[in-house]
């Protein structure tokens, strides 16, 4: 038997129009660093156009910081799947499972360190390495261990960061990078192919902590893909309409001590504690409801006929990512048209969602004709083989 991937009719819709509706929340918050030197600036002061300002206020309160939570649970929920098809069949999940996360590392770096620095990939790809050594587990223990990750390590960094406010308020304050802002500007806006990648490896670095990201994904990411194991485990997707209940009550508490959390800096003082806060326990709170919406809209028929066409886009979610990274630079960085720095907020938004939406055409006649997305292709050519044909014909995608 032949490793392939999960035809169209094995699918799981909902899965698919949850990853489509990351990727757009995604590429919306991705825009704000395509076309400024958003990682060196404070959002909260540094808006002076009430239009601008009324933008990034709704995507900081319900996009960013929500939608890569939810990714994160896709990511491990799919891996799981993949783990239950392979013990079913009685085939070794590891050697695949290990392939294939090394040539998503590969892309990751590719797309990191030659197209954009935001990239999510390779710490996608290196906390996948930490899901597959314990996805054996039963479910409750991966929620369990998810819980410990996730609010023991954090919980105390917020609150030395509390106390460091109360003992030291001016320390909170965010401050603006004028050197780094001019770099970017004068790199991406003006700069050769060398400067760029000088510049991207310099916010890559940045942005990662020198590498910090490697020990902080244990708390950051890794407590996701533990938590979408474990939901795949109970199939809580699959059984949204059983469990209607569940999800009407999860969606009710998380979307409202959620919302409530990522409005903190709006409604006290927008300092490193109540980002941090609002980033950390509000956007993944969020993104539970999020998934739990799209899990009871698209448990009845005429949601996921309407929802359909996003379900597109996330079928072939790696292909729809790189695009944006490829368009987006393209666009804004001297190479392409140059307008890095050159827009607003509202009009990289608007352009987020158009781009978008013309990625949905091109999901749309491409899955006229392939059963893929054309870096799904390329990706399943090189981790596919014979040797670990067991796993079955059903897979799911990133």
């Amino acid at each position: 038997m032949l490793i392939k991937p999960t035809g169209v009719n094995e699918r799981i819709i909902s899965i698919d129009v949850m990853r489509g509706f990351a990727l757009l929340g995604i590429f919306v918050v991705n825009m704000l660093f395509f076309h400024t030197p958003y990682i060196y600036i404070n959002p909260y002061t540094w808006y002076q156009n009430p239009s601008d300002y009324e933008t990034f206020k709704m995507i900081d309160i319900f996009v960013q910081g929500s939608v890569y939570p939810l990714f994160s649970m896709l990511f491990g929920y799919g891996l799981a799947m993949q783990y239950m098809k392979s013990e079913a069949n009685g085939s070794p999940f590891s050697k695949f499972a290990v392939r294939r996360l090394s040539v998503l590392l590969i892309i990751g770096c590719i797309h990191a360190f030659l197209i954009w620095a935001g990239d999510i990939l390779i710490t996608y790809a290196l906390a996948g390495f930490v899901l597959i050594l314990i996805i054996r587990l039963k479910p409750i223990w991966l929620l369990l261990i998810s819980i410990f990750l996730f609010l023991i390590p954090n919980g105390l960094l917020n609150g030395l960061v509390y106390l460091g406010s109360l003992i030291e308020p001016d320390a909170m304050v965010i401050y603006t990078g004028i050197q780094g802002i001019e770099a970017s500007i004068v790199a991406y806006g003006q700069g050769s192919w060398g400067d760029i990648f000088s510049q991207r490896l310099a916010d890559w670095l940045y942005m990662s902590g020198n590498g910090l990201i490697i020990i902080s994904m244990l708390f950051t990411i890794v407590p996701f893909l533990l938590l979408g194991a474990a939901a795949a485990k109970w199939k809580l997707i699959e059984r949204a309409r059983e469990l209607k209940l569940f999800w009407s009550v999860t969606v009710l508490v998380t979307l409202i001590a959620g919302t409530a959390i990522k409005w903190l800096p709006y409604l006290t003082e927008a300092n490193l504690f109540t980002m941090s806060v609002q980033d950390t326990f509000g956007g993944p709170l969020q993104a539970i409801a999020y998934a739990g919406v799209i899990a009871m809209v698209c448990s009845i028929p005429i949601g996921a006929k309407i929802l359909s066409p996003i379900s597109k886009a996330g079928r072939m979610s790696m292909t729809i990512y790189l695009m944006q990274s490829i368009i987006a630079t393209t666009i804004f960085y001297s190479y392409g048209f140059g307008l890095y720095g050159k827009i607003d907020i509202s009009t990289g938004t608007w352009m987020a969602v158009g781009i978008f939406a013309l990625q949905i055409v091109f999901a749309e006649f491409w899955f006229m004709k392939f059963k893929q997305g054309p870096v799904e292709l390329l990706w399943r050519k090189l981790t596919y083989s014979n040797s670990l044909s067991k796993i079955g014909e059903k897979e799911t995608n990133l």
